[in-house]
């Protein structure tokens, strides 16, 4: 069996001996291929613009010395992939269980990297940020190959399951039915969700999605149109679906006035209004300003947000995201000091495909804390890089995997036509301006711009 050491990730030896006086190999990486991918996307709209008709993931595999491999998921635009190349070859022959040393080689591996961030939707770039993010990614894979070759599952090695079924909220869009002319290739797939623009529009997808899904809770993207017809949005869907706990995220794009003015007319109807403005100060002084419960994925995103952040009481939800948070470990630490300082949970959602559905489902499942509905993109996901049975849909939350690891398996055909995608589409970076400049050349990324 593993040592105590071993688990809480410290430097293992070769070889072990069970109960029974049997040789075990610790797993140790040979090799980490990283295979970008591009995925069709819908034309959802949001305060940086409207998304690409493709958007990128990186599929990770960690190979090992015992035949195991650990599947990891991340962002997929140009720079995140530099450093995954960058810090691969350093964990040559590193322990799987060995995260310490993973996160060590990680940080010299990559030297002074910029500070280059995915998207502004996740609060400002640093180095820290992206190292966290390159470790975050490689982890996940250590975690899957931990968990098959110990036969537990990723929520196991990480305390155990508090909840075997993760609950997760819909996440609803403004979106136009198309995207702009010019900004998908001829015979470009489109979806049958039609556009959503008014009130109307978004009750009618809210209802598609809890119909399907089975959602309990309900999130609008905000920050797109003036504020008041948002707010007009939040209280037709209170009206349609009186028992869902509402959630609005306008992604920082009003000012501090403009948020101290809506906030009133929102509460007694949303769960949390999350990033209504930017910063720690300016979340502050919205937070004074009304009895909403403010969350955040954008001003707390690292640790060394945290800080002034429970200096100016400027948050009382932190979404988490193993993905730039820097993996399963420091998410749980992240957890720990939301308790300290009574701070709820949640959970962020980007584009994903399967590996990170399933990772992200064993994280929540081992957060005690963690007890807001989670952030997912799943609705809109219509290409998958994993085989169907894993992840399993009811009443709106996802039942953990049963099988070791992350226990999702990767579908290789589909692995290839998505690369090959990737290869064909010519999109290498996020830019939600390109489709919004195509609809309207006039058309400025401001912030705030209401």
């Amino acid at each position: 069996m593993q040592s105590a050491h071993a688990l809480l990730g410290g430097a293992t030896a070769d070889h072990r001996t069970s109960p029974k006086g049997k040789p075990l190999r610790t797993p140790k990486v040979t090799d980490i291929v990283v295979t970008p991918v591009a995925v069709l996307d819908p034309p959802l709209l949001n305060a940086s613009g409207v998304h690409q008709p493709y958007q990128l993931r990186a599929v990770i595999e960690l190979h090992t010395d015992t035949g195991i491999t650990g599947l990891g998921e991340a962002y997929g635009d140009d720079p995140t992939l530099a450093n995954l190349r960058a810090a691969a070859p350093a964990l040559v022959g590193l322990s799987v269980f060995d995260l310490n040393g993973l996160a060590t080689r990680v940080a010299e591996a990559l030297g002074a990297v910029d500070a280059v961030g995915m998207t502004d939707l996740i609060g400002a770039a640093s180095r820290e940020k992206s190292v966290a993010q390159t470790v975050g990614a490689l982890e996940v894979a250590c975690y899957d190959a931990q968990g098959k070759a110990t036969g537990l599952r990723v929520c196991d090695l990480l305390g155990g399951a508090v909840r075997e079924a993760v609950p997760f909220s819909a996440y609803l869009f403004y979106r136009w039915a198309h995207h702009p002319e010019g900004a998908a290739p001829e015979g470009y797939p489109a979806d049958d969700w039609g556009a959503a623009l008014d009130p109307e529009g978004i009750v009618a997808q809210a209802r598609r999605m809890v119909d399907t899904y089975g959602f309990r809770s309900l999130k609008l993207k905000g920050g797109v149109f003036e504020p008041e017809a948002e707010a007009e949005a939040i209280e037709a869907l209170r009206a349609a679906f009186p028992d869902h706990p509402l959630r609005l995220d306008p992604n920082a794009n009003w000012s501090v006035e403009t948020s101290k003015r809506i906030a009133p007319r929102l509460e007694g109807l949303l769960e949390y209004l999350e990033d209504p403005t930017g910063g720690n100060p300016g979340m502050a002084e919205v937070a004074r300003a009304t009895s909403l419960p403010l969350a955040t994925n954008m001003c707390v995103t690292s640790f060394a947000e945290i800080p002034e952040a429970a200096a100016l009481d400027s948050v009382k939800i932190v979404l988490t995201d193993h993905h730039y948070w820097g993996g399963f470990r420091a998410s749980m630490r992240l957890a720990g000091i939301c308790e300290t300082f009574g701070w709820g949970l949640s959970m962020h959602s980007n584009t994903h495909l399967g590996i990170s559905l399933a990772a992200m489902t064993h994280l929540a499942a081992a957060v005690p804390g963690l007890t807001y509905a989670c952030d997912t993109h799943s609705p809109w996901q219509r290409e998958e890089v994993v085989r169907p049975g894993a992840l399993v849909w009811s009443e709106g939350s996802l039942a953990v995997p049963q099988q070791p690891g992350l226990g999702v398996e990767l579908d290789r055909d589909a692995l290839e036509r998505l690369h090959k995608q990737y290869l064909d589409c010519g999109v290498r970076s996020r830019d939600d301006r390109v489709g919004m400049v195509l609809a309207d050349p006039a058309w400025e990324r401001r912030t705030p711009r209401f």
